[in-house]
């Protein structure tokens, strides 16, 4: 194993915590910001990531993607503000000590097929709810950047805090 069990609920549980605090740095002018017309706007971004860790864990563990499911969250998601998605994200790191812990090492192995070509579950929760905070946090914080956000440095990014002042 690469990854125990305990590491990966770390690690989605960090993710999660680099979000809320990256939450709270979007401010009016950031909120609905976009770069282009096609893109996500950075409450958008949050959007899906509430969205995409709880249903995709859900798709994992019993090897099928429910897009209704994924619609009716996404849905919920959409009338939430940002205190109301933090309010969502606040929730997952204890679903994922929950739903995670619950899994056996055999379950982690066990091939299914969701996207693409068949792989471990564990494998797709790396590739797919792990990776996917990382990047789209990253996405997040681009766009607060790109709206002024000169402050924001590496630790805000991959720590989830504010940089330590400079002495």
């Amino acid at each position: 194993m690469v990854l125990t069990k305990d590491e990966l609920i770390g690690a989605l549980t960090h993710e999660v915590q680099v979000l809320r605090h990256l939450l709270t740095k979007i401010d009016a002018e950031a909120v609905n910001y976009r770069p282009t017309p096609k893109q996500r706007s950075s409450i958008e971004v949050v959007r899906y990531l509430v969205v995409q860790g709880p249903v995709l864990t859900t798709a994992i563990k019993t090897g099928t993607f429910d897009g209704a499911a994924w619609g009716a969250a996404q849905a919920a998601a959409e009338q939430a503000d940002l205190a109301g998605l933090d309010a969502m994200l606040a929730t997952q790191p204890a679903m994922y000590a929950e739903q995670l812990g619950a899994m056996t090492d055999e379950d982690f192995r066990g091939t299914i097929q969701l996207f693409g070509g068949p792989m471990s579950r564990g494998l797709h929760f790396v590739t797919l709810v792990l990776a996917n905070y990382a990047a789209y946090r990253t996405q997040l914080f681009c766009y607060l950047k790109l709206c002024g956000r000169e402050e924001l440095g590496t630790a805000n990014l991959w720590q989830g805090r504010d940089p330590k002042p400079a002495a």
